[in-house]
């Protein structure tokens, strides 16, 4: 037998085909905006893999809040207008199991794994503050930016890892300082309601950034990068590349801006859970942008929490890069569904 593992997010969804133990036979990626819903991507991919076993089960972590009604899980993907539902999926493909989780829980699936010791094909790990050192069997935390924010703890029983999946991504966008305090009333104004700090602290998030200080220092406008802009796919890509390379001042600021909330949240996560295993930043853009997170702003927001400084400089945090390590946690919970499925048969009897 076979299972299907899936990362579906807002920007990309990867599929693969693995072994029983999750070991990757085939898969690939497409473009989430460019399918109506998952079940296209999955008939495309399942009539690619002629000649292997059809998979019998499908673990997927998905980009939104997973729900339950009964034995039918579902999920309406934040950044798309996707839903998913276990039911449906089984119904269509002819899966005996299927199992929604959000997708930071399968990257913290990847990520108890890793901080056990085990080794991810692609995987690098690079630590922002090398000298603080992680607790064994202490909570750990998992954040990171892409198209959205995602969160989720890990917490340990007898060595064995507990993920609990959160939204804190949503949480309410607490300003600093005075430029935060601008950045408020900016997006108060479009967002009346609710500004949470995923308005910030994702791609669309750096585009916004750059947008405010534009506005702030017009005559640093540059021609240049805004034709570059309006010919972009990807233009929070543009923003970090000048950011990255230095060739443009209000990329920069609002690279350094990005930055500076992504470390805050990240100690205000580290806070919450105590997370003395270590606080890791997965997602892509704070691996594209390395450089920018190992100059010190981050790790200087991270810790800017008054009384509970010392405590947060204890607390190391990591940028893992790896752009499967979502699909790998999904893998492992297949994994799970037929190792479940296998023991209640054995409990059942013949």
């Amino acid at each position: 037998m076979t299972l299907l593992a899936g990362d579906v997010g807002g920007t990309k969804t990867l599929l693969a085909l693995c072994e029983d133990d999750g070991q990757v036979l085939c898969q690939q990626r497409f473009a989430s905006q460019k399918h109506p819903n998952l079940e296209s991507m999955v008939a495309q991919f399942l009539d690619s893999i002629d000649g292997r076993p059809r998979p019998d089960r499908f673990a997927l972590g998905v980009a939104g809040p997973v729900a339950s009604f009964g034995t039918e899980q579902y999920s309406e993907i934040t950044n798309l207008s996707y839903r998913i539902s276990s039911t449906s999926l089984s119904a269509r493909f002819g899966f005996s199991q299927v199992r929604l989780v959000n997708d930071f829980f399968a990257v913290a699936v990847a990520v108890a794994a890793v901080a056990r010791g085990a080794a991810l094909p692609g995987l690098t790990i690079t630590a922002l503050n090398p000298a603080a050192g992680a607790v064994i069997g202490a909570p750990i935390a998992v954040l990171g930016a892409g198209t959205g924010l995602g969160e989720a703890l890990i917490a340990f029983h007898e060595d064995q890892p507990i993920i609990l999946p959160t939204e804190g991504g949503h949480t309410d966008f607490a300003p600093h300082d005075e430029i935060d305090l601008a950045l408020w009333r900016r997006l108060a104004q479009r967002f009346p309601n609710h500004i949470s700090q995923e308005r910030l602290i994702c791609g669309s998030g750096i585009v916004t950034l750059y947008e405010f200080f534009c506005d702030k220092y017009p005559a640093q406008v540059s021609p240049q990068v805004t034709d570059e802009l309006m010919r972009a796919g990807d233009r929070a890509a543009v923003i970090s590349r000048h950011a990255l390379m230095r060739t443009d001042q209000l990329c920069e600021l609002a690279m350094a801006r990005f930055v500076i909330l992504y470390g805050a949240e990240a100690g205000n996560l580290a806070l919450k859970s105590l997370a003395r295993g270590g606080v890791y930043l997965a997602g892509g853009i704070a691996a594209k942008n390395l450089a920018l997170f190992q100059d010190g702003i981050f790790m200087d927001s991270f810790v800017n929490k008054g009384r509970f400084a010392g405590l947060l400089r204890s607390i190391p945090v990591y940028v893992i890069a790896c752009e499967e390590i979502g699909l790998f946690g999904a893998a492992q919970l297949g994994v799970q569904l037929l190792r479940d499925s296998q023991r209640q048969a054995q409990k059942d009897g013949p």
